[in-house]
């Protein structure tokens, strides 16, 4: 099933994914090609990244609904491939900053076009299959590209890592350009907006849904880290282990996609989303045994899998015409979680511990849960009603 234009479209994704996670490791072989500067300081690149692709999500996103997902991902590619050059080359850290902002308005339309394309390149009755394996991207952002560039920086030069993901980047777009089966890319619909988006039946549940998926994740995952280095005392490397081991179990749930095409994401959504907050209460439990939570990490990638393939999926049934502005939506949701998750989960982590965490993320789970509940609940009325 991995067809070509699935097949690019997932890289599009682990592209743009690399570039939001790799600064955080080569941060300090960056700092050193600035004279004074700090590790801390250079994140505050990654920082602009978040908000440009936020604000780029909201308002230029919905443009994918009037040229056509396929446009907008060659133009939102090849402007990352022009940031990820000026990053490469970026004299002082103001200029990366300003490269990486740039990024940020590049991602900000390009992962909402990779996500609505899915269901043009889709076989019939494996939407969510499809899409699963177009979310595979953050597995190999997260392993493949993660690794990847600590060798290049480590090797190489920390600029090395831009150069090689700005000539990818250059390459994926012109294959996308030559690939001619994209079903029918151009939707010529009429303009839309955030505000057009908002009216849209059931986007409220939906990016209420996500929301409380994001602030889950983010909030734990921000400190997962420094928990297994603080508190049980574990070096950077046995750290990295968890990472290994979710962005594998990640990856591997893409073999029970299948079932959401079969079941139907309103039956199935109430069992992962509690499989996911009772993985979230394990991980509070397990929290000081750290072979314990490599496992634990295993499954919760696995869980999460199924999560992002439910929360995206549904948005995008919403309203072919808008597909644009609802995923624009979705992402701008995402990033403000992301800060959100790491500011109000940090005096929590700071007072109290990761365990305590853990079980603020399954209390965070508790909406997704109830709508899920009501989902299936509306879903068995219809089937049981007389034709």
């Amino acid at each position: 099933m991995l067809t070509l234009p699935i097949l690019l479209l997932m890289l599009s994704v682990a592209i743009v994914g690399a570039n939001s996670l790799v600064l955080s490791p080569i941060a300090g072989s960056v700092a050193q090609s600035y004279d004074g500067a700090t590790a801390s300081e250079v994140m505050i690149a990654s920082a602009v990244y978040g908000v440009f692709t936020a604000i780029s999500a909201l308002f230029l996103a919905p443009l994918a609904d009037r040229f056509g997902g396929k446009l907008m991902l060659m133009l939102s590619l090849l402007l990352l491939s022009a940031a990820l050059g000026v990053s490469a080359m970026a004299p002082t850290l103001t200029i990366l900053c300003f490269a990486q902002g740039l990024s940020g308005v590049a991602a900000g339309m390009a992962l909402p076009a990779a996500y609505g394309l899915a269901t043009l390149v889709a076989p019939k009755g494996k939407e969510s299959e499809t899409l699963g394996v177009i979310l595979t991207g953050w597995t190999l952002s997260l392993i493949v590209g993660v690794s990847i560039s600590a060798v290049i920086a480590q090797y190489v030069h920390w600029r090395g890592v831009y150069t090689f993901m700005a000539v990818l980047a250059a390459l994926v777009t012109l294959s996308i350009f030559a690939t001619k089966a994209w079903g029918n890319p151009a939707v010529k619909g009429l303009p839309t907006s955030p505000l057009t988006a908002l009216r849209v039946p059931g986007i409220g549940r939906g990016l209420l849904v996500c929301a409380s998926y994001m602030v889950a994740f983010y909030g734990l995952y921000t400190y997962l880290g420094g928990h297994l280095q603080e508190a049980l005392g574990r070096s950077t490397a046995a750290s990295g282990l968890t990472t290994l081991f979710y962005g594998i179990g990640f990856g591997g749930a893409v073999l029970f996609d299948r079932f959401i095409d079969r079941y139907g994401a309103d039956r199935i959504a109430l069992y992962v989303f509690t499989g996911l907050a009772l993985t979230y209460l394990s991980l509070a439990f397990v929290s000081y045994s750290f072979y314990a939570l490599v496992f634990l990490c295993l499954v919760w990638g696995g869980i999460n899998h199924l999560g992002l393939n439910l929360v995206v999926g549904r948005l995008v049934a919403l309203d072919k015409t808008q597909q644009g502005a609802i995923l624009g939506m979705n992402s701008s949701v995402t990033y403000l979680c992301v800060f959100i998750g790491a500011v109000s989960f940090k005096p929590v982590f700071d007072s109290v511990g990761f365990s305590i965490c853990a079980l603020l993320s399954a209390l965070c789970i508790v909406p997704a849960i109830i709508d899920g509940a009501l989902n299936r609940r509306e879903a068995m009325a219809t089937e049981e009603k007389p034709t």
